[in-house]
């Protein structure tokens, strides 16, 4: 009886085990949203050197790569959940592969179409994602997927005969759903090259340093950021204007009722004492002996 019961026992566990496992082979990549500071790998599609073209799998799956690693960390460009900073990420050589791509880049024939995971991915598909490269788990077409988010590098430059320039100085912005929505998942994401300083030549065999400036936002609404007259007098700058006029007219009042005012009437009331004093009537008065002021005097002759 009791080895009927412990083959019974273990006939359940072994049932249980087996739908433990098949709920979590079904369960989704996706898993709890991301904490801020927890790092975001960056992988991009893997293009072929001769037409640019998307490489796929046997069944059209596009085929993901990851970025190229950068000298700065010795990994591949990794993004931080809601920090923003400046990443410098210089790609040490550009062999002749790698030269022919940027040359599509560049001249715009092929986009650099990179993604990113829309939530933190397991461990083991996050390990997939930095060593081996994944393949997209859509239709092969580009379409939208609930793992990835994808994130469209504009790489701007000229083509030249032996040597290209590159505009390495770029802006990331990503933009995460509300928290009252789906914390810690990102809704949209894009990069793409500024004229902040003249751009770089390549050769091959060059080092292709880029700086990443990256901007977080806390849904999927643009600030709005041009607000000027002209493009140099700003609402705010017009306000801080008028407030300072209103202040400076404010403290000079102040200043002249409360100090030189009353200093002005104090040392107007001492002049006119002064004056009676001297001259008496206003000026007028008769001295001891004397006339009326006019040299004419009216005392008695002998």
């Amino acid at each position: 009886m009791v080895g009927r019961f412990s083959v019974l026992v273990r006939i359940c566990f072994a049932f249980y085990a087996s739908l433990a496992a098949a709920k979590a082979a079904q369960e989704p990549l996706l898993q709890q949203g991301y904490r801020v500071g927890e790092k975001i790998p960056v992988s991009c599609l893997n293009r072929t050197i001769d037409t640019g073209e998307h490489i796929t799998d046997a069944t059209g799956q596009l085929s993901y790569i990851p970025f190229p690693t950068c000298n700065e960390t010795g990994r591949p460009l990794e993004l931080v959940f809601g920090v923003e900073k400046d990443i410098n990420c210089t790609i040490d050589f550009i062999d002749d592969p790698f030269f022919h791509l940027l040359e599509f880049y560049v001249h715009n024939d092929a986009p650099l179409t990179c993604r990113i995971p829309t939530k933190p991915l397991p461990p083991s598909a996050l390990k997939d994602e930095f060593e081996k490269g994944t393949k997209d788990d859509t239709d092969g077409q580009g379409s939208l997927s609930e793992v990835y988010t994808p994130m469209v590098v504009a790489l701007a430059g000229t083509l030249q005969l032996s040597h290209l320039h590159v505009a390495t100085s770029m802006n990331v912005l990503v933009h995460a759903a509300p928290k009252s929505v789906s914390p810690g998942t990102i809704a949209a994401a894009t990069a793409y090259s500024i004229s902040r300083e003249p751009p770089t030549r390549i050769v091959i065999g060059d080092p292709l340093p880029l700086q990443f400036s990256v901007r977080w936002y806390p849904n999927t609404q643009l600030p709005s950021g041009w607000t000027g007259v002209g493009g140099h007098l700003t609402f705010s700058t017009l306000v801080y204007c008028v407030i300072s006029a209103l202040a400076s007219a404010a403290i000079c009042v102040a200043y002249f009722r409360g100090v030189e005012l009353p200093r002005r009437l104090k040392s107007h009331g001492k002049d006119r004492l002064g004056g009676m004093e001297r001259g008496g009537l206003g000026g007028y008065g008769l001295g001891p002996g004397m006339g009326n002021g006019y040299g004419y005097g009216i005392g008695k002759r002998d």
